[in-house]
């Protein structure tokens, strides 16, 4: 039988200066090593007939499927500060369009497919390692509910890709509500083509935000929708202890998704200052500056609306900078009240601000991991005989105690009874995520010994992060000193 796809088409309607049309180059010899067959059937894709060599023929690009319209997308963007006016797709094409079940419009992508006119001398193709790392973060991120591409499938090629030495050559089908970002914009503005802008913008509007269609200031109430779903993107980020790695405009989506999981990675012990990108050399994407990065793409969002906003440049600045004045207040609010909920308030007061700060504060001093400090807090709600847990976590045990008396007080004041709060806790605190030793050990199986069933079995943990899963403990153990991951590396 053949694999269908019910795809639509229409970013590849849109003017031709907007993407090349390009095809996938074939590979030897595909073999789909995962498919994600609960997204499949979300996507209204039939996950056996994926299964099949029909199917892994056109996850790996071999074939291209009826009703697909392939394209590689045009955008710019600021990389680490530095203005490229030309990027686009280098390495992915976007094959179409479907809807799926909930009704939301969705592309799928293949990442790895061979070159494209925006590879600029690479050679289009993926190692298998950043596959699976993309795969597995992403579905980590989906399962921890935070906005995200996902991954529907992971395909060997039967070829090896050069990069220092030959590895294994992959490709990752990618699914996102769009993959417009940030320097899509910017490659119209770029050129001084404001009809692009607008078509870009309208096409945005139509697809993410048709409310803004009806205000009264349509593009105003495009940019004041991407900043409060940047705003609460990120905020979420924080709270999970996740680091990007690359915040480049060209990895900023317009539709509030987490997208291009290259350098990215999850802190172990807290520290604000993290920065795990081995090409971070300045610290500009470090963990506590995500939220200053996002106002700052979104500032160059902005600029780009500016022709749309008003005729007139001076009164177009103003409004664009009240817009994004909201965008501090927007994270703030999201922030304060997750890290809230994570030390169990269910209500705000003052000096609730502080008191979680200095938990922050105290955790970075004594380096206690991030995701068991919150996890194990969670079960001291319930019983305090739970603060032995927390305070091992600290080198000084004692700035815990200290801590901990003034949180008890706080949570007095409230009526909801220990078991409540624990159960709050643990649904927002997780207990496992993709730690970097860990992610490593799985590529290290796979790319070395075509050894999948690590890769599988991390797959399975990840899939309930707040769930405790005593078969898999380990899973929640942080990295012994050898075990450290300093660096991280993008998937090119």
């Amino acid at each position: 039988m053949t694999v269908h796809f019910p795809f639509q088409n229409t970013y590849a309607a849109l003017p031709a200066s907007f993407f090349a049309r390009v095809v996938p180059t074939p590979v030897a010899a595909p073999r789909l090593i995962k498919l994600n067959r609960p997204l499949a059937v979300q996507l209204g894709l039939d996950p056996d007939l994926l299964e099949s060599p029909d199917g892994a023929d056109i996850l790996a690009g071999k074939r291209i499927p009826e009703g697909a319209d392939p394209i590689a997308m045009a955008y710019a963007g600021h990389q680490f500060g530095h203005f490229v006016p030309q990027l686009g797709d280098g390495r992915a094409i976007l094959l179409g369009e479907v809807i799926d079940a909930d009704g939301v419009r969705r592309d799928i992508q293949l990442k790895g497919s061979g070159p494209t006119p925006f590879s600029r001398r690479g050679d289009g193709r993926a190692a298998l390692g950043p596959v699976l790392r993309e795969y597995i973060v992403s579905e980590a991120m989906a399962a921890l509910g935070i906005p995200t591409t996902r991954s529907l499938a992971a395909v060997i090629t039967g070829e090896n890709v050069m990069r220092e030495t030959p590895l294994p050559g992959a490709v990752l089908t990618r699914v996102a509500s769009s993959h417009i970002r940030v320097g899509t914009f910017q490659y119209f503005a770029a050129r001084s083509d404001t009809e692009g802008v607008r078509r870009l913008a309208d096409h945005v509007i139509a697809r993410h935000y048709p409310h803004a269609a009806e205000a009264e200031r349509p593009y105003r109430a495009l940019l004041e929708a991407v900043i409060a779903r940047q705003a609460d993107l990120v905020a979420r980020w924080l709270l999970v202890g996740f680091i990007h790695g690359v915040m480049n405009t060209d990895n900023s989506s317009v539709a509030g998704e987490t997208i291009d999981y290259g350098p990215c990675a999850f802190m172990d012990h807290y520290d604000p200052a993290k920065v795990f990108s081995s090409i971070d050399e300045q610290g500009r994407y470090a963990y506590a500056n995500q939220p200053r990065i996002a106002l700052w793409n979104l500032t160059r969002l902005a600029e780009c609306l500016l022709p749309l906003l008003s005729d007139d440049k001076d009164k177009a600045i103003e409004e664009a900078q009240i817009v994004l004045g909201g965008f501090a207040e927007q994270f703030t609010s999201a922030y304060q009240s997750g890290l809230r909920r994570k030390i169990g308030l269910f209500t705000a007061r003052d000096g609730d601000e502080a008191l979680v700060q200095d938990l922050l504060d105290a955790m970075a001093k004594n380096q206690a991991d991030f995701t068991l400090t919150f996890r194990r807090l969670s079960d001291a709600a319930l019983d305090p005989d739970g603060d032995t847990e927390v305070r091992q976590l600290f080198a000084e045990p004692t700035a815990y105690d200290e801590w901990a008396a003034r949180w008890r007080q706080r949570i007095l004041e409230e009526p909801q009874p220990p078991a409540e709060r624990q159960a709050a806790m643990r649904s927002v605190n997780p207990a496992f995520i993709p730690r970097n030793h860990q992610i490593e050990a799985v590529i290290e199986a796979a790319v070395n010994r075509d050894d999948f069933a690590p890769f599988e079995e991390m797959l399975t943990v990840l899939a309930k992060p707040y769930q405790d899963q005593p078969a898999f403990a380990g899973y929640a153990d942080p990295p012994q000193p050898h075990q450290c991951v300093l660096r991280t590396f993008c998937g090119t």
